[in-house]
């Protein structure tokens, strides 16, 4: 997996027995990302549909959700890995622009990720190994990058591992089929849109605040798209990221509300499971209420307003570490560490909305059960089973006033 922000990988344990005891044979995962999510879902037999709005995203996709590794021809993978990393470098758009305008590779890989994108292109294009191969080369790229995980900027001295030769690794397929599908989130639930079906279960994870993907990742955005583009800035940034239609109305304060809310209430699903931050734009009973609500028709053409049937609704809270930044510090231009640090964590949240009966099947999976007192649900307790429920049972937020 890339480095990459927003990142699911402690709420993974939870989510997969979340999908386990759902009983679910069909998931969404809307904001799919890296597909790490995705991924866990499919592992369990799920048939899953990937869907992002991203050129990095959805290559992943096809990878590891669209692609049965049952049907994959293993040796020709093998092969066609091994090829590509006995091509010598050859300098191209990603040494001048991301080594030598910017230092986010060193010259030495930056000349071999020009060599092998234009093989990948020429020899494999539209060849079920290609998106294959685009993921080995972005993770190849990932593992000897100069960042701190996005690429907004590089740091000032060369990473460790950015003196490691690339190196592309065969991808860690899945067996079975699931979709991937390249568009936005809004537009593909919406009543206008066509639809994306009925699932068991779907899973989202929007974007929480103003910093957007496609220039936190313009990098991996420009090798998959692989058109040379203008850039600007310290960072090198693609030019169209000024151009309006590269920027989502989950990046904005004044839009995302209702964008989330018209993606909630409209997603057809029989349990909705959403990650979300407590330091977002959105508070907790605001994110409850608007979860609460399903448009009363499926299928996507309900809309967000109206009235709908209601969702039971249970949050769960998990402590999470904050990004690296505010664990290194504030400096000043000259280097001297200034100002203070207010917290190093945040409580990432998941709420979970569906029928009554589910949700609290659900929540009491996980490792924790819900403790009434006088005013309603004020704690957990119950057994922890394994790591990942421990974590449940000590920071469970439990809203199941509408599921008891």
């Amino acid at each position: 997996m890339i480095k990459y922000i927003g990142s699911k990988r402690r709420l993974v344990p939870v989510l997969a027995r979340i999908c386990q005891v759902s009983g679910a044979h069909t998931a969404l995962d809307l904001f799919t990302g890296t597909t790490r999510v995705a991924q866990t879902f499919k592992a369990q037999g799920v048939h899953v549909t990937a869907v992002d709005s991203a050129r990095y995203a959805h290559t992943f996709a096809r990878a590891y959700i669209e692609t049965d590794a049952a049907a994959t021809d293993a040796g020709a993978l093998q092969a066609a890995v091994t090829h590509l990393n006995a091509i010598p470098g050859k300098p191209g758009y990603v040494t001048e622009t991301f080594s030598h305008e910017a230092r986010f590779f060193q010259p030495h890989n930056a000349a071999r990720i020009d060599a092998v994108r234009d093989v990948i292109d020429s020899e494999y294009a539209g060849s079920p190994l290609f998106p294959l191969l685009l993921t080995s080369l972005i993770e190849a790229a990932d593992r000897v990058d100069s960042t701190t995980g996005v690429q907004m900027a590089y740091v000032k001295q060369w990473a460790p591992r950015s003196a490691k030769p690339l190196e592309l690794r065969v991808p860690e397929l899945l067996n079975g089929p699931g979709r991937a599908i390249q568009g936005d989130a809004v537009a593909l639930t919406s009543a206008s849109g066509a639809g994306l079906g009925h699932f068991d279960l779907a899973y989202l994870d929007p974007p929480y605040n103003q910093h957007r993907y496609f220039t936190n990742y313009h990098v991996w955005e420009t090798l998959v798209a692989w058109d040379a583009p203008e850039a600007y800035g310290v960072a090198r940034k693609r030019l169209d990221a000024r151009d309006p239609s590269t920027h989502s109305v989950f990046n904005s304060k004044k839009t995302m509300p209702a964008a989330l809310a018209s993606v909630v209430q409209s997603v057809d699903c029989d349990l909705l499971v959403l990650s979300y931050n407590n330091e977002s734009w959105l508070g907790l009973e605001e994110l409850e209420a608007m979860c609460s609500i399903q448009a009363s028709s499926s299928g996507g053409s309900g809309g967000s307003g109206g009235s709908g049937a209601q969702r039971a609704v249970a949050t769960l809270s998990f402590d999470s570490a904050r990004y690296v930044g505010a664990r290194i510090g504030i400096f000043d231009p000259s280097g001297r560490k200034v100002g203070r640090v207010s917290h190093l964590s945040n409580q990432e949240l998941v709420v979970i909305a569906g029928d009554p009966a589910l949700v609290r099947r659900v929540v009491e999976a996980v490792g924790a059960s819900p403790t009434v007192g006088a005013t309603g649900v004020t704690g957990v307790t119950g057994p922890a089973s394994d790591g990942a429920a421990a974590a449940v049972a000590a920071g469970l937020v439990d809203r199941l006033q509408q599921a008891t």
